[in-house]
């Protein structure tokens, strides 16, 4: 080959690889913004192509796009377990018209309306179940694989997916308000909410990048025009100075390293709304839960049988949900539910509920009175009002006292181990706050290991509480508040950071949280932390190592002990390397 033609060739070469570097530089140039590391990549590369350095110059530009396609797979791979969440939206619903099923947009459902979801099928808005039973695959939005089971009865949710028989439901909210909605729209959001990291390395750059083009400036010009150095060699150290400085390790990798965090939570049922709550995170120092529904089931049963002397266990509980029949109270239908037997309603008659005190009726030709202590007093009884840990229901059979249930509040499975796991990771104070009696709640208390523990609290006296623990915090510390109701919303607001359990609850909760956690599960809490310290480390190892390598090797490239090769390492492959690293985030056992 005629030497006289490889410039040409190799310009050929360098504008086929370097084309959409040089597009996005003139581009970003044009809306004033102008040092940036397309900028720097294109004076790098045209810079050795002008002083002969062809394949030095070409090299800066085909592992720049290289680095550019690896980011952009790391990122796609990170948005994966995200934008798979995008799949719960459902297509459309069936609605009966004329005796025919018809496919409607689920935009056009209303409360009230009457919805036919096959099997395999998405259910398009949150409802009841009004006719057949199936199995719901619900780990779109729960992250849980085990299937959850639908009666007539039962409430559903959009986008989980019918697995076995026809349902009937009952649309209970348009599709606006349904949850899987709500679910996209705090994902979609969640990226816009940046954490201090973030904010502070953007800023960085915007000061960062011109300064070290000046100083690059000033490397290639000032020993020629002062000391009668050689320009090529000056200007070449230059231009290396510019390869080595680019921020784009720390520009894409740390926001990619949030991205991956949030994602790896998302995974697991865990919506963070955004990189500066899973910041806030690993500064949590007291955590405050919620008793009813967060640290409990919000399920009450039957955890002891206290007959009187002379009356079998099996009579007493027999007696009461007889009594009881006729309620809808929880308690009324955990008295029930613990009868071995069939309630025959025949056996019934003249039952009525006592305001403030329980329900009167007569059973079997007696008159069962069940209720509270001064249900009993009424009738002259003076029972044993010993303090329990839960709710006693007394029963009497014509005036004579039978003995007293008690109904309690059962604690999650994973609540005590939730506890200790917090405990390993560092945080200080663990506290609940409950409306209960005291009795309940320090067992509940003691039985978790709790720290502090207030009982027998209105919604304000919550706020009030937490405003008071978060005066105490030391210094840069914060308060988060765990609950599941729509009396804790104004507790999730007060906090330094709201964690709403149960994400297919109260949307009021849902809105006020900063993080939502879609399954019941407080151990959900300690896996929510573990994924921001681990996000924060890998965050900070990017950070650290970027720094570390490209200052090592600017004062190399100032001494003249740097090449182009090296200099393309401190870029891209210090890039690459924090990229590969911030995926780590990802992985969470």
């Amino acid at each position: 080959m005629n030497e006289a033609y490889l410039p040409y060739i190799m310009l050929a070469v360098y504008l086929a690889a370097a084309f959409p570097i040089l597009k996005k530089a003139v581009r970003n140039i044009r809306y004033g913004e102008i040092f940036d590391e397309n900028f720097l990549m294109c004076v790098a590369s045209i810079g050795a192509m002008i002083l002969g350095e062809y394949v030095e110059g070409i090299a800066v530009m085909v592992l720049y796009r290289l680095g550019e396609y690896l980011q952009d797979k790391a990122v796609d791979r990170s948005r994966a377990s995200i934008s798979a969440l995008m799949d719960i939206r459902p297509d459309y619903a069936n609605v009966e018209r004329d005796g025919e099923l018809v496919r409607v947009s689920p935009e056009e459902l209303e409360a009230g309306t009457i919805i036919t979801i096959k099997p395999g099928e998405r259910v398009p808005a949150d409802g009841i179940v009004t006719e057949g039973s199936s199995s719901l695959d619900t780990s779109a939005i729960t992250g849980e694989s085990l299937p959850r089971d639908a009666a007539p009865g039962s409430e559903v949710y959009s986008g989980t997916i019918n697995l076995q028989s026809v349902l009937k439901v009952r649309v209970t909210a348009p599709a606006s308000e349904s949850t899987a909605a709500r679910i996209l729209d705090l994902v979609e959001n969640a990226v816009s909410r940046r954490a201090k990291a973030e904010k502070f390395i953007t800023k960085f750059a915007r000061y960062y990048t011109p300064s070290v083009c000046g100083a690059a400036a000033l490397l290639a010009v000032i020993p020629p025009l002062f000391f009668k150095q050689a320009w090529s060699v000056w200007v070449k150290r230059g231009l290396i100075f510019l390869v080595v400085s680019c921020p784009c390790a720390l520009i894409i990798s740390i926001p990619l390293g949030f991205f991956a965090g949030i994602g790896a939570a998302s995974s697991r049922g865990i919506l963070v709304k955004g990189g500066n709550y899973l910041e806030a995170l690993t500064k949590v120092d007291t955590l405050v839960f919620d008793k009813t529904g967060t640290l409990t089931r919000g399920v009450f049963s039957v955890s002891s049988v206290e007959p009187a002397e002379g009356v079998r266990a099996e009579d007493l509980i027999e007696l009461a949900a007889y009594a009881e029949s006729y309620s809808d109270h929880p308690i009324s239908r955990s008295l029930a539910d613990s009868f071995a037997g069939e309630i025959d309603s025949s056996l019934v008659s003249e039952a009525e509920e006592i305001a403030g005190m329980g329900v009167r009726a007569v059973v079997k030709g007696r008159t069962i009175s069940c209720g509270n202590l001064r249900l009993m007093e009424s009738l002259g009884l003076s029972p044993d009002s010993s303090d329990i840990a839960g709710t006693a229901v007394y029963v009497a059979e014509d005036g004579r006292y039978m003995g007293r249930i008690i109904i309690s509040d059962e604690i999650k499975s994973d609540s005590a181990d939730a506890m200790k796991a917090l405990k390993a990771q560092g945080l200080k104070k663990l506290v609940m706050l409950t409306g209960d009696r005291k009795p309940i709640a320090d067992k509940v208390a003691a039985e978790l290991g709790l720290d502090e523990v207030y009982s027998e609290l209105l919604p304000q006296d919550k706020v009030d509480i937490t405003k008071q623990l978060k005066k105490e915090l030391p210094e840069k510390r914060i308060l988060g508040f765990v609950g599941d109701g729509i009396n804790d919303a104004p507790v999730l607001a007060a906090s330094g950071l709201g964690i709403a359990m149960g994400g297919m609850g109260s949307a009021a909760a849902v809105e006020a949280a900063d993080i939502v956690l879609m399954n019941d599960r407080p151990s959900d809490v300690a896996t929510a932390v573990k994924i921001a310290k681990k996000t924060m480390r890998i965050i900070y190892e990017d950070i650290g190592f970027s720094l570390f390598v490209k200052l090592g090797v600017l004062l190399l490239a100032a001494l003249g002990h740097a090449n182009m090769w090296l200099a393309i390492f401190a870029d891209v492959g210090v890039c690459m390397i924090a990229v590969l690293n911030s995926m780590r985030a990802l992985r969470v056992k």
